[in-house]
């Protein structure tokens, strides 16, 4: 991998984060190293990972991304987002493609924490009355 026409994203999902590097290429696309189908077994996760390259017309980017934390889905949301976010840099044109299909939003939803006094975030201890 070269370091020339390098253009980086970075995508979050609850506690994942990804940082993706694209460059114009054959199209490979590596996750941790390793080919996409390897890291995401899933169809479903790796079509997450994927949607925003389906607004391309012709062109192809090598796709180079790092990611840690969470769960598969939460990964493969922060890969979309770090994909998207790249390849707007790339082609400003895109932006309206991207926003459109929701590429582009960050999904802020997190994990709420525990408090003290319960047994969850909200859920108290059993009550027992004798």
């Amino acid at each position: 991998m070269t370091k020339t026409n390098l253009t980086w994203g970075l995508g979050r999902r609850k506690t994942s984060t990804a940082r993706v590097r694209i460059q114009p290429g054959a199209g490979a696309f590596f996750i941790n190293g390793r080919a996409l189908d390897n890291f995401f077994p899933v169809l479903e996760h790796r079509n997450r990972a994927t949607s925003p390259l389906k607004l391309l017309e012709g062109v192809q980017y090598d796709v180079f991304a790092t990611v840690d934390g969470g769960g598969l889905i939460g990964q493969a949301d922060a890969v979309r987002l770090g994909l998207a976010r790249a390849l707007k840099t790339v082609n400003p044109a895109l932006d309206s493609g991207l926003r459109g299909g929701g590429h582009l939003t960050r999904d802020s939803r997190m994990k709420e924490r525990k408090k003290y006094g319960r047994r969850g975030a909200r859920r108290g201890f059993q009550f027992s009355k004798r």
